[in-house]
This record gives structure tokens, C-alpha cells and sequence, in this order.
């Protein structure tokens, strides 16, 4: 799931203040925008939280700040130079395509339109036509028409069942259409369908059974049952509560960690938490769908700059600082830049190391998103910090998930005491939600356990190294076989681009029809122009499975013509991506 960052609040911009709002001192204006960016490169950033209290560091007063143990670190990677999603789409997207791919919807649109004509004219039901008593509908028509138009004719590829662990292979649920397939869902036949599940997030494996995590998950629900039924600042959090967090800030190598218990309301709530009126996020235009709700609910302004685009997000710092606000022209009381260690529909890395230097040069905050890059990246599955060579305490919110890597749900702010401690007083999942249920939180410290190795075993380490070489395979294969592949290298996240929307119905059928669980992803959840395939690598996976995915997908994508990349290119490209130093061998066929 992703979508597109858009604007909530009018472009303003910052002249800052010396340690929070209260102290007021503003910059004298500068005539030059590269004088005026140096200038406020030498003043200390504003705090995160809200008040004189809350900013306080303990520390300061009651001696030095312990130290923590730093987590182990692996060469930075520099991620290479390469061309941006939009010239690589320019290069494929000729006016020819675009056209038809509009053409396809206007004519769909078209149907819709006549279809609902010929129902009230003929008196039959439309969705949402009528209400009750004279109440009007509580859906209108043209609220509904894209759903019953156009999304209802292809319902039945998404929002299938499954009836098993999403492990390497899932057994799939078969459905059928019966009736009007603008008006009835499928429904089930009762028989099911062995896939390869090439769909979950279940980069290490641990969401099916596993050897060292599944018994502690049981026993954990033995003891402490499926819930605590209240809210963490109520009777919600356990022992247990109290462990995954010092096990997470542990594993992240900062002082402290708060869990919530769901992935999505970790963004939505904790954004609103640290941003108000009078505030300024920069945000990725590909940052997830939480991260856009959680900056609309805050009612701080909002700046988007260009996917992976350092140079404009750059740009619009220095504007920023120049123009302060809005109308009045104050200073902003923060500048929060928001960034995702991995980009779920673009399989791309953040540039963290080049964001980490804006973000000080420029005194701003930096709020990094690892849902898909803890876990997956770094030679210890420290996510994308690791991966660059970048320190955790250079940035000044980690939030991450638990339902990609891990195995469980939820997920976790990370940072400073102070930091961590402010959100969990004010954030209202603490008060409102539901305390993650217990086996679930003994499922996240199991996992980590295997990771870090203090379970006696290398599983953790051979997991991690699976995945890359997995990831980095497929990757590779596809490429070579003239598929448009976006992504980075060692990234799990394997899209591959179809553009037409009309191919999305088919790609999923034919994948189904052979036996491989795939998402295919369209407008909304992406543009118009740019629908997609996108597969999720599992350390689970076998070679020889992987092997076999790729040949059925090479097949339907020669039936489906997909592939728009020639030969030679695509050969040229695969070897530039790999570098010829990447390892894609497996250490053995057998999964772990």
C-alpha cells in the first residue's frame, strides 16, 4: 500500500527560533537565500516536543547521559549513481502509450456512465440511488461510481483469502462470480489452491512456524491469553510490554522505544503528536499512506519534494528559512523532514547520508519510516542505518513496523529518553488503543532474538544473508529478461512495471492459474500510468523456487507484453545493477 504525499496546508516556510517557541529570537532577514541558509545553518534546532519541561535532558542535571552499547556496524554502503523513476518512466511512457492507457479509462468511464443511465431509466437498482423515508443515500452515485464501475469489474484479483500461514507457499481461497460483476463479490467455493506467495511481507520467515519463536508465542498465550482487553496507561502493559521495548531500543541502539499496536496508527498518531500549527514537514511525494494521514491530522504545513530528490529537498529548506510563514512571514516552530528507509511500491533506499547532512546543516528534524527496511537491511538487520553507515542518534525519530521482518504487528517510536517519553504521555494510542496482545509482543522479542544471535544459533545471520541474495537474484533475472524493475539492490521490494491497467486483471489470473500469490497494484494506490507488479522476497524462499517464479513470469509477461526493455539494454542493465561483486548463490536449496 502507498500513495502520493499530497499538500495540507498552505507553502510556508521558517526563520527559527532558539530552543522552542518561547524564546522567540528571530534571524535578521538576509537579502542573499545563500547567506540567509548559512546563517540559520549555525542555530541549534528547535525541540521536538511542546513545552520547556519535556525538552529538558535529564541528563544535563544529573550528570553525563549513560551510554549505550552501540549496535555493530558494517561498511557504509554508497548507493550508486543512477537515473530517476521519472526519466526511467519518460523513456517508456511514450505519448502513443499514455494516450492508450487513458483512452482505456475514458471508455470504462464511459460504460459506467451509460450503464447507470439505463438503470434509472429502466427503474432498476443502483447503488446508492435512494434512500430511506426521503433520507438521502448515505453513498451517493457519484461517490460510488468508481467502485462499482470500474474497481468491481476486477474485484475478485484482490482481497483473496487465504487459508494458511503466509509462508514461502500459502493455500489460497477459490472464489467465483456469480450475478452482476458490478454489483456481487465473489464468492467462495471451498476449494483451495497451493501458491507460491510471492505477496506477504514476510522477509525473514518468521511469519509461519518457526523452530525457536512459534513455542514461546504459545506458551506466552497460555499465560498471559490473546489480550489484555485495556489500553497501555491503563492495566494493558505487562512484563512482557516492558521487555520487547528494552529489546527493541536494544536492538536499535537508542535509549528508549514505545510500541504501539498497530503499524499504521504508529505514523497516523505519533506525527500529530510531535507536529502542530506553526510547524513545517518535508515530505517524500512516495511516503506511505499513514505518513500523509498523520500529517493532515497534525495541521502543520506541508512541502513535498521530489522522490529521493536531495537537491530539492535542499531547495526547499533554504526557501523555507528565508520566507518564514505564510502571510505573516513568522519563523516555523520546527521543521520535520519525513523519509522512508525503503519506499513499499518502489523497492527504492532512502539517501539517508545526504539527508542526515541537510538535516544539520539546516537544523531540522529527521523522522525515518523503516516498516520495510528494518529487518531486511544491514549486515545485522539494523535496517537502512546500518546499511549506509549511518549512526541511529543522527536521527531524531526511528519509527519502524513489526509485520514485515518479524512476524508480529504494531509497531515502534525509538529515540531519545526524552523523546520517547513525551509520545508515550501524549500520544493517544496510549490512552485509546488497546495494548498489543501479549503472544504477539513475545513473538517480537523471539524474532529479534534470532536475529542478534543470542538464541545459540546462526539462523539470524543466515536468514539475513538469504534474503539478499534472494532479493538480488530475482532482481537481477528479471532485468536480464527485459522486465522495467525498479528498486534498489539487497531491497526485498521487487516491483515490476506493467503500466496498463487493463494487464493488471490478466497478470494476476495467469499468475493464479499457475500458482504464484502475486499483488498487482493500480490507481489510486499508484498514478494512472504507472500500475505494477509487486513482489515481496522471502529468506523462506528456496533457489529453486525462485527459479521457477521467474520462468512463469518471463512466460506471462511475453503474453502480455510487458517487457520494455530490449535485450541488450536489459543485459547491460542487470550487470550494472549487480556490480559483479554481489553474491546471488545460495549457501543451499534448503530453506531455513
Amino acid at each position: 500500500m502507498a500513495s502520493t504525499t499530497t499538500t495540507t496546508g498552505t507553502e510556508t516556510v521558517q526563520g527559527r527560533r532558539h530552543q522552542g517557541p518561547e524564546a522567540g529570537v528571530w534571524l535578521e532577514r538576509k537579502r542573499s537565500l545563500g547567506d540567509q541558509a548559512e546563517a540559520k545553518a549555525a542555530v541549534p534546532a528547535s525541540s521536538l516536543l511542546h513545552n520547556k519541561s519535556e525538552r529538558e535532558d535529564p541528563g544535563d542535571a544529573g550528570g553525563p547521559r549513560p551510554r549505550l552499547a552501540a549496535a555493530p556496524r558494517q561498511p557504509p554502503t554508497k548507493l550508486p549513481a543512477r537515473r530517476t523513476h521519472q526519466e526511467e518512466f519518460a523513456e517508456v511512457l511514450n505519448p502513443m502509450r499514455q494516450s492508450l492507457i487513458y483512452l482505456g479509462f475514458v471508455l470504462l468511464m464511459l460504460i459506467g456512465r451509460v450503464r447507470d443511465f439505463l438503470d434509472r431509466f429502466f427503474g432498476l437498482h443502483a447503488a446508492g440511488s435512494a434512500g430511506k423515508g426521503g433520507v438521502p443515500p448515505i453513498v451517493s452515485d457519484s461517490q460510488d461510481f468508481y467502485t462499482r464501475r470500474l474497481y468491481m469489474r476486477i474485484v475478485d484479483i484482490f482481497n483473496r483469502p487465504i487459508t494458511s500461514a503466509p509462508g514461502a507457499w500459502i493455500d489460497v481461497a477459490e472464489r467465483r462470480r456469480e450475478g452482476d460483476p458490478c454489483r456481487e463479490h465473489p464468492t467462495p467455493t471451498g476449494r483451495t489452491r497451493r501458491c507460491l506467495n510471492l505477496g506477504s511481507y514476510n522477509y525473514l520467515g518468521f511469519a509461519a512456524n518457526d523452530a525457536y519463536c512459534t513455542p514461546k508465542v504459545v506458551e506466552e498465550l497460555r499465560r498471559s491469553g490473546a489480550s489484555t482487553c485495556s489500553p497501555g496507561a491503563d492495566a494493558g502493559r505487562t512484563e512482557g510490554h516492558v521487555e520487547m521495548e528494552q529489546v527493541v531500543a536494544g536492538f536499535l541502539g537508542v535509549e528508549k522505544a514505545f510500541v504501539y499496536g498497530m503499524g499504521f496508527a504508529t505514523n497516523a498518531f505519533t506525527i500529530p503528536t510531535l507536529c502542530s500549527k506553526g510547524c513545517l514537514v518535508l515530505s517524500d511525494e512516495m511516503n506511505h499512506k499513514s505518513i500523509v494521514d498523520g500529517v493532515k491530522l497534525s495541521g502543520a504545513s506541508v512541502k513535498v519534494f521530489r522522490h529521493n530528490d536531495v537537491r530539492h529537498l535542499e531547495y526547499l529548506l533554504r526557501k523555507s528559512i528565508v520566507e518564514g510563514q505564510s502571510r505573516t512571514g513568522r519563523p516555523w516552530r520546527k521543521i520535520l523532514i519525513v523519509v522512508e528507509g525503503i519506499y513499499s511500491m518502489e523497492g527504492e533506499m532512502v539517501r539517508l547520508s545526504e539527508i542526515v547532512r541537510l538535516k544539520k546543516k539546516y537544523g531540522a528534524y529527521l523522522y525515518l519510516d523503516e516498516a520495510h527496511s528494518i529487518g531486511a537491511l544491514g549486515a545485522t538487520g539494523r535496517g537502512v542505518c546500518e546499511q549506509q553507515g549511518v549512526s541511529p542518534r543522527d536521527v531524531d525519530v526511528m519509527m519502524g513496523t513489526f509485520t514485515k521482518s518479524f512476524g508480529s504487528c504494531g509497531g515502534y517510536i525509538a529515540g531519545s529518553a526524552a523523546l520517547v517519553d513525551y509520545v508515550r504521555a501524549a500520544s493517544p494510542a496510549s490512552y485509546h488503543a488497546t495494548a498489543m496482545s501479549p503472544p504477539a509482543a513475545r513473538q517480537i522479542v523471539a524474532s529479534l532474538t534470532v536475529i542478534s544471535g543470542r538464541d545459540g544459533s546462526d539462523r539470524g545471520g543466515e536468514k539475513l544473508a538469504r534474503l539478499r541474495q534472494n532479493a538480488n537474484y530475482f532482481r537481477a533475472e528479471l532485468m536480464r529478461r527485459g522486465f522495467h524493475v525498479l528498486g534498489d539492490m539487497d531491497s526485498p521490494v521487487v516491483p515490476i512495471m506493467c503500466y496498463y491497467a487493463a494487464k493488471i486483471p490478466a497478470l494476476s489470473r495467469m499468475c493464479l492459474e499457475r500458482n504464484l500469490a502475486v499483488v498487482l497494484v493500480g490507481f489510486p494506490a499508484t498514478a494512472l500510468c504507472l500500475s505494477r507488479m509487486r513482489i515481496c522476497i522471502s529468506a523462506s524462499h528456496t533457489r529453486e523456487e525462485l527459479e521457477n517464479a521467474v520462468e512463469i513470469i518471463d512466460e506471462i509477461g511475453d503474453r502480455c507484453m510487458i517487457k520494455y526493455v530490449g535485450e541488450r539494454k536489459a543485459a547491460r542493465l542487470a550487470t550494472d545493477e549487480v556490480g559483479g561483486n554481489r553474491d546471488t548463490r545460495l549457501v543451499s536449496s534448503k530453506s531455513i
